[in-house]
């Protein structure tokens, strides 16, 4: 097959950067051809990239890569249009030279109204992938929601990442689209992730030998919750390294040096070319927290510091407890109570034992249920329903299909102008 994915945020710096490039690297590994339209020019393996120039960028909740980017509900009609000609420029020319037989449109946003365009022109059946922000962003700006809803009618799949993810969608877009809606999740590759693996490089870096050690990776933003994390750090008994940035760490920071807080660490972004380093301090924590205040779908960093060994302790929303089953492989907890995270901590802090058994059977839950290869499998199935699914369709409107102008709607798509929002 020749899958193309649509993805307006970069590779890296987010979930569903990190479950595009996974997925695509996977699907070419089980021998499809894979090509990414994103705003980043950066490889992956065995995936060709069109690299979307973009006027300046914009993100829904923030980006680590773009501390204090525009954010979409923000935005003017004019710029929106702006991102849109874009996007509809570079995803133009890699229809033309890549011929695809299906799309893959990550996030429910405008990529489904430009997917959607394209269907009808060139007759390329999509599917979209729903992370949670895309949802997140129809309901802060209603903008999104009339340009998103009636695309969504012509997608023959939606893959939402978890349950939540499912019902939130619903909820927002309704529920005339449930017979489509597929749930698979996120995975990580448990190979990469060796738990037992020596750690040469932070040990010395950030001296932290005999220390005790809990971490949190991720966008610093409001819905992370990480302000839960740093109010609990004076009863938790180790030192908190915090790996990321965003627009709380100002605020993060102030409550840090208005309690007087010791063992709060914030280390910034940690990008591709650190990765070594990242996977280091999954290893050596003795505890991962993920202390997100909303119903998030099953964040990538919750398996990676599984797949690492690394206990989680997380709050009982969204997406979480698909992972996370309490007192097996780690603790989940409330949310927004920070007494409730530093009780779990220290409960694993404290108990060498319990640590080891639950650090066996996160790394079991990964490797059982959440590997990549088996997620890509899943979705070459969906696609090649998709494809057979939408031939069938085909054949019945053979004669008025002869007649689609594809000059005429490329020029029209490309002239477009979303006046109306």
């Amino acid at each position: 097959m020749r899958i193309l994915k649509l993805l307006k945020f970069p590779f890296w710096g987010s979930g569903s950067g990190t479950y595009a490039r996974k997925l695509a690297e996977k699907l070419a590994k089980l021998g499809n051809d894979v090509a990414i339209v994103a705003p980043d020019d950066r490889g992956i393996r065995g995936v060709k990239i069109y690299t979307a120039k973009l006027p300046f960028f914009a993100a829904i909740t923030g980006h680590s890569e773009y501390p204090g980017c525009k954010l979409y509900s923000n935005l003017t009609p004019q710029e929106i249009n702006a991102i849109l000609a874009s996007f509809v420029k570079t995803i133009l020319k890699a229809v033309d030279e890549f011929k695809p037989d299906i799309i893959y449109v990550h996030h429910a946003s405008f990529f489904t109204w430009i997917a959607s365009y394209i269907r009808s022109i060139y007759n390329i059946p999509y599917i979209v992938i729903e992370h949670g922000t895309g949802i997140l962003n129809s309901t802060l700006d209603r903008r999104y929601l009339t340009l998103t809803r009636d695309s969504l009618n012509h997608a023959e799949y939606i893959i939402c990442v978890s349950g939540d993810t499912k019902r939130w969608f619903q909820r927002v877009y309704g529920k005339r689209h449930a017979n489509k809606i597929r749930i698979i999740p996120g995975g990580v590759d448990s190979e990469t992730y060796k738990h037992e693996a020596p750690i040469k490089i932070i040990s010395k870096k950030y001296q932290l030998k005999d220390k005790k050690l809990v971490i949190f990776t991720g966008k610093l933003t409001k819905p992370k919750g990480t302000e839960y994390l740093v109010k609990a750090a004076p009863k938790i008994d180790a030192e908190i390294y915090i790996l990321g940035s965003g627009d709380e760490l100002s605020n993060l920071q102030e409550i840090v040096k208005e309690k007087k807080i010791k063992n709060v660490h914030f280390l910034g972004y940690f990008g591709p070319e650190y990765v070594k380093e990242l996977k280091e301090f999954y290893r050596r924590a003795d505890v991962f927290v993920c202390p997100s205040i909303w119903d998030e779908p099953l964040g990538l960093v919750v398996l990676e510091a599984m797949a690492s060994g690394t206990p989680v302790v997380g709050s009982k929303r969204g997406g979480i407890p698909l992972a996370i089953k309490n007192n097996v492989n780690g603790f989940l907890v409330k949310a927004r109570s920070s007494s409730a995270i530093a009780d779990a901590v220290n409960k694993i802090l404290h108990d060498p034992v319990l640590r080891k058994r639950l650090s066996k059977e996160a790394r079991k839950t990964v490797e059982e249920k959440f590997n990549w290869l088996t997620i890509a499998q899943r979705y070459e199935r969906i696609s090649r329903n998709t494809i057979d699914i939408h031939q069938g369709k085909v054949k019945l409107t053979k004669k008025k299909l002869s007649y689609i102008n594809v000059d005429a709607g490329k020029k029209e798509l490309k002239g477009r102008k979303l006046d109306y929002i």
